[in-house]
């Protein structure tokens, strides 16, 4: 393995190319964290509901799922240094049509355009990483490279905040746009160009209609679960959307298994601890992605937050993830990975089951998500190592692209999913009980996570 090591790690030192991988993923995290706090006054600058609420975090997060395997494949093929000034171009772009929205449609468009400019950093980060490390050295990278999510999660919504309640939600997007220019820059400036090996006719046989087909499916299953802002009818009901939706899945399937250069390589998948490494990561996203929706909007309509105390809030949420995550990475290099995920998973269940079941004041309540993000934080550099341990050089974009879509589709379902049930749950009941009822939802994903993380080899 060590033979495949990419050219640059000759060229440049380990260290500096770390950080500047480090770079672009800062600038996505501030970008949600400091939405994350916008979005209780969002919802009030248009006076819409919790489903509606949710497709806002959606517009975003379902381009980022659906074009990262386009993302990972075409790294492969075309090099993962351009793709990265593509997609932080795009981003910029979309921060600027969300700063000038005056209407909600068009801040979907521009949500819609960060997503997929944002779609490649994650798979390409991690493939240069697996790529060009040693294997004793990746779990330390990853979990560095981790790090500074959280640490972006502990400034944006400390700016978030401050621009909610002195400038306006759409200054937040300003600050993306100044974050995207510092990410161009860096990575135009310090990131060498990487050596690929491009097979002839790469993009004439590449696999357009997979890509076609398995983002038809995403979107159709993502449309299906929260219909109403669409069709009117309402979620879990619109069979139209749910017949669409078996059909482009069987059809992604059939054509995957014919396809000469399939977006979706099922090979890969028989990589040791890969498909349930990446299952685990879906499910661990869909607690993460769940609990950035609810956590924000619980405290303000439960507690009376404003934005200033939600974003400092949000702020220690991100420390504790941060505080853990190279705990984490550190023991998952000394062959400890399993036991982590398997302590990661127990606290989560016991922190959202005390959210589930018992009244509490807001300290204690503030408590316990904390100890949620304790124990997510754990899990994170983790599963990246495992995850990725045994894929070749090769198909590293590809696994890592495969990988990060099922990370990040397990965070747009369950932004959607918790909209759709508190949505649901409170016509029927008090608010405080909707919001303790979507909670047990989350904490019956977070057994599913400790029974997958269980069949995990060591």
């Amino acid at each position: 393995m060590a033979s495949e090591k990419l050219q640059a790690t000759s060229e440049w030192s380990l260290r500096g190319l770390l950080i500047g991988l480090m770079i672009p993923i800062g600038m996505t995290t501030l970008n949600m964290s400091m939405f994350s706090v916008a979005l209780p006054a969002i919802r009030d600058s248009f006076g819409i509901a919790p489903d509606v609420v949710a497709w806002i975090t959606t517009a975003y997060s379902l381009p980022f799922v659906v074009f990262m395997p386009l993302y990972g494949k075409l790294g492969d093929g075309l090099g993962k240094d351009k793709l990265f000034l593509w997609g932080i171009a795009l981003f910029m772009l979309g921060s600027l049509l969300c700063f000038f929205a005056a209407t909600l449609p068009l801040l979907l468009v521009g949500r819609v355009l960060q997503g997929v400019g944002t779609a490649g950093i994650n798979p390409l980060c991690l493939a240069i990483i697996a790529d060009s490390f040693p294997a004793e050295q990746q779990g330390k990278a990853m979990g560095t490279w981790s790090s500074i999510g959280p640490g972006a999660s502990m400034l944006g919504p400390l700016l978030g905040g401050f621009a909610v309640d002195f400038l306006g939600w759409n200054y937040i997007f300003l600050m993306s746009v100044v974050a995207a220019v510092i990410a161009f820059y860096f990575v135009n400036r310090h990131i060498p160009a990487l050596q690929i090996s491009r097979p002839p006719n790469f993009l004439r046989e590449f696999d357009w209609l997979g890509v076609l087909l398995l983002g038809g499916f995403l979107i159709l299953f993502i449309f299906y679960l929260s219909s109403r802002a669409l069709t009117g009818v309402e979620p879990l009901r619109d069979w139209r959307l749910l017949a669409a939706t078996i059909f482009c899945g069987l059809a992604f399937w059939l054509w995957e298994k014919r396809a000469r250069i399939p977006i979706v390589d099922l090979q890969i998948y028989a990589a040791k601890n890969f498909g349930t490494a990446s299952l685990a990561g879906g499910l661990r996203m869909f607690v993460m992605g769940s609990m950035n929706f609810l956590k924000v909007l619980y405290l303000a309509d439960v507690y009376g937050m404003d934005a200033t105390r939600l974003g400092i809030f949000t702020t220690v949420y991100a420390g504790a993830i941060l505080a853990t995550t190279r705990l984490g990475s550190q023991l998952a290099d000394r062959r400890y990975a399993r036991r982590v995920l398997l302590t990661s998973f127990t606290l989560q269940l016991v922190m959202l089951g005390g959210l589930a079941t018992m009244a509490l004041p807001a300290w204690a309540a503030m408590g316990l998500m904390l100890g949620q993000g304790i124990g997510a934080g754990l899990a994170l550099a983790s599963l990246h190592r495992i995850a990725l341990r045994d894929v070749p050089t090769a198909e590293s974009g590809s696994a890592a692209g495969l990988y990060s879509t099922a990370r990040f589709a397990g965070s747009t379902f369950g932004a959607a999913i918790a909209g759709v049930a508190l949505q649901q749950a409170e016509v029927v009941m008090s608010q405080t009980a909707a919001y303790q009822l979507v909670f047990g939802l989350v904490a019956a994903s977070c057994l599913v996570s400790l029974v997958v993380s269980w069949r995990l080899e060591k």
